[in-house]
């Protein structure tokens, strides 16, 4: 059973360089831990950005604006769910400072948790996209 940790903080989306990803940065503590520990998560945008945008949410078209607002949205529901999948999978039981890769390579087994997350909170995140997008 994984622990349960509180996010103190997040920052981001950054761009990495020399790397097609977008990356956040989490301060998490755990009950048990005498300081936070940073947990980096990065979101490949052409396997799970642009997957989730075409595939999953189906969303089309929007001016320049509304894409990057759209993508930024999205890329933190995706890093929320991956650092949820990341401590389900005793990733983060160390106190250490982490760092989670795109669900590709090495973690591809980790995407269909992924997708079937983003597939049930699908209808949520398409209404918050209409309400603060306008698309």
């Amino acid at each position: 059973m994984a622990s349960p940790f509180t996010i103190l903080n997040v920052s981001g989306p950054y761009r990495e360089p020399r790397e097609a990803v977008f990356s956040y940065d989490y301060s998490i503590q755990r009950v048990t831990w005498p300081t936070p520990c940073g947990v980096r998560v990065k979101v490949a945008v052409a396997e799970e950005l642009d997957y989730f945008k075409a595939k999953v949410l189906e969303i089309q078209g929007g001016s320049p604006g509304q894409q990057l607002r759209i993508s930024q949205i999205l890329t933190q529901r995706i890093a929320d769910h991956k650092l949820q999948i990341a401590n389900e999978e005793n990733m983060l039981n160390e106190r250490l400072d982490v760092m989670i890769a795109p669900f590709t390579g090495a973690l591809a087994h980790l995407f269909s948790k992924l997708e079937a997350r983003m597939n049930e909170s699908k209808a949520a995140l398409r209404q918050e996209i209409h309400e603060k997008v306008k698309l």
